[in-house]
């Protein structure tokens, strides 16, 4: 299998939808908010199995000191591939000189992360306000 990542924001977004949704993630539920969002991030690389959206991951930053990192999506049946790991890398070499990247994992997932270096901050907690 050959995976093709590319630096766009401009996905189908059908396509986005269809990778949010088999993960069963919400976001994928809301079709328009998700285009919106993908498009306005700073940054957004892909990984495409021929004309296939396979992965994403995208970051939203402040031109120099911050990065967040909101999403990393990459379909059930493209997991364990390499593409997660690939887009991260991706991601951590754009933003190598800000101060922060951040991002919140589920627990389960937080070993992948921590492979990137990425550390769990016991005196930070992550808070939400959802709508």
């Amino acid at each position: 299998m050959k995976i093709n990542y590319l630096s766009t924001k401009k996905i189908d977004c059908h396509q986005l939808q269809e990778l949010f949704r088999s993960v069963k993630w919400e976001s994928g539920n809301n079709l328009i908010k998700l285009c919106d969002a993908i498009e306005k991030s700073s940054t957004v690389y892909s990984a495409w199995d021929d004309e296939k959206l396979v992965g994403l991951i995208n970051a939203l930053d402040d031109t120099s000191l911050n990065v967040f990192i909101p999403y990393l999506v990459v379909n059930p049946k493209y997991q364990g591939c390499g593409i997660g790991s690939q887009l991260v890398k991706m991601i951590i070499n754009k933003y190598k000189d800000y101060l922060n990247v951040v991002l919140i994992s589920y627990k389960s997932k937080s070993t992948f992360y921590s492979q990137f270096g990425f550390e769990n901050d016991h005196e930070a907690l992550a808070m939400f306000l959802s709508n």
